[in-house]
């Protein structure tokens, strides 16, 4: 098994993402992360850009990590300046760290268009920038931008590029595909090239996702001999994206059989996508290969009586090698295989004439407008109720939600609710940014003496469809609410031609789950 160097760049070309931010705290966390998660080198931004920039480097040398090797980024000199005065390798060195990575023109039209100097001139700041690095100590990457479009055009100079960098010392060759528009013949062709050419040197392998090839570029460059391996998690970047490591790493273990990463630290892959996630206050994507929530969900009937069979009919990996789990979705296009698949994960002994019941009752639901695709909660409480071992925690005497607009433009919203736990009656006030805000509030404030674990439930997502458009300002509407606590995410489900109403009920039903799952 050959070892692959992982080099992630979530921490600089992951921000240049549309809509991407970080906070410094984010990234020394995103950082923490990533180390215990096993990456060789952590990119932690352009040094020369920003304060911020700085402040991380300064503050990631206390981290203490074990695994990984923070990397300062930058540019070749400029061409009318000595590499000793040059701001960004500087930069570099006042970061303190003992790797960095520079970025030099491959492409000849770079060269003359953008810097706007000779191809000689180029070659000589190459040289001199990876040197110049090299005597104060450091692990140079030398990446190749615009290596492949480069190659195509010009590829006597795109390899004396290379070649100058190597010569100067640089330790990592990282061929780079910046347009994202090649292809994975022509990078597997080229890499080849290369390897052949400049040898033993390690070529590493950094892809755009513009033409959507960047994960099969990636592999295709690992076939043709590269072993240094740059990408983002969850695929963050400028403009399309990077290479997904995501799916990368899975595909080079899994698939391809390299050495990347140990079998433990694989199963965090689906909770490390996640955080990234959560820490970028972004939406997951649910179909991402390997980690989304749809990536090992089931949904036909004929699919789920296979899997019932045997798992490798319909799944190309078990899910648990990389921390995911086998989802069964409910529907009115399922079929008894689906309901009794959830019934043997709910360990409920195999019942067909109840499965038919379940079966009948969603497909009334769903016709109603309830969904329960998204809604697993309320689909098993669903179940429970069914089967008549469904026993409620609480009852709910009234609520009342009131939104006040001031004459001052401020707008208070409160909610009011009355529930019965056994013989006590509890009655509260919650404030909240809405009414639905305000109500769970008021439902987890009016339970909470009597069930504490309430406090740890928080509503994450929430999501609202009008089902039959037609009927007007009298149309029923869909409320789907996701909820999470310290140890997993589930969503429930509302209806009525009332969205304060539609959305009581999925409050409500995510509580009693959460309550339910604490009891089991």
């Amino acid at each position: 098994m050959e070892k692959i160097e992982l080099y992630d760049t979530t921490l600089r070309d992951g921000m240049q993402a549309e809509g991407v931010s970080f906070t410094l705290e984010d990234k020394l966390s995103i950082a923490r992360r990533l180390d215990e998660f096993g990456i060789d080198y952590i990119e932690g931004g352009y040094a020369a850009s920003n304060p911020k920039e700085m402040q991380f480097f300064q503050k990631a040398a206390e981290l203490g990590l074990k695994n990984s090797k923070i990397v300062a980024f930058g540019n070749t000199r400029r061409a009318d300046s000595k590499a000793s005065d040059d701001v960004s390798l500087n930069a570099i060195i006042a970061c303190r760290t003992t790797a960095a990575t520079l970025v030099g023109k491959t492409w000849d039209l770079h060269v003359t268009d953008v810097l706007g100097c000779s191809l000689d001139e180029n070659i000589a700041l190459c040289a001199e920038s990876v040197e110049f690095l090299k005597k104060r100590g450091l692990e140079v990457i030398f990446d190749a931008e615009h290596f492949y479009d480069g190659y195509k055009a010009n590829p006597e100079y795109a390899m004396k590029v290379l070649a100058v960098a190597a010569e100067a010392g640089a330790d990592v060759l990282a061929l780079c595909d910046t347009n994202g528009g090649s292809l994975p013949d022509e990078v597997y062709e080229i890499t080849g090239a290369v390897r052949k050419q400049i040898s033993p040197m390690t070529i590493g392998i950094h892809t755009h996702n513009d033409s959507d090839c960047a994960t099969a570029n990636c592999l295709a460059a690992v076939r043709a001999g590269a072993r240094h391996v740059q990408g983002t998690i969850n695929g963050l970047g400028e403009r399309c994206g990077n290479a997904n490591l995501c799916t990368v790493i899975p595909d080079l273990m899994i698939k391809m059989g390299f050495d990347v990463l140990s079998p433990e630290k694989v199963k965090t892959l689906t909770e490390v996508s996640r955080f990234i996630f959560e820490v970028g206050n972004l939406t997951p994507v649910m179909n991402m290969p390997y980690v989304g929530e749809s990536a090992f969900a089931h949904k036909g009937g004929l699919h789920v009586n296979g899997l019932r069979k045997n798992k490798r009919t319909y799944e190309h990996i078990d899910p648990e090698l990389i921390g995911n789990e086998r989802r069964f979705l409910i529907s009115e296009l399922s079929g008894k295989s689906n309901v009794l698949a959830q019934l043997e994960k709910a360990k409920i002994a195999e019942d067909k004439k109840l499965a038919k019941e379940i079966l009948n009752r969603v497909q009334e639901l769903e016709n109603q407008g309830y969904q329960f695709e998204a809604a697993n909660a309320s689909f098993e409480l669903l179940v429970k109720k069914i089967m008549g071992t469904y026993k409620p925690f609480f009852e709910l005497v009234k609520y009342h939600a009131d939104v006040e607009k001031r004459a001052t433009g401020q707008i208070v919203t409160e909610a009011t609710v009355k529930l019965k736990v056994g013989d006590r009656v509890e009655h509260v006030v919650g404030e909240g940014d809405g009414p639905v805000d305000a109500l769970a509030a008021a439902l987890r404030k009016s339970l909470e003496n009597f069930y504490p674990t309430v406090r740890d439930v928080h509503l994450i997502d929430y999501k609202v469809r009008v089902v039959n458009a037609r009927a007007g300002t009298a149309a029923r509407v869909r409320v789907i609410v996701k909820s999470r606590d310290k140890n997993s995410i589930w969503g429930t489900v509302g209806v009525s031609e009332n969205i304060i109403e539609a959305s009581w009920q999925a409050l409500m039903d995510s509580v009693e789950y959460k309550l339910q799952k604490d009891k089991q």
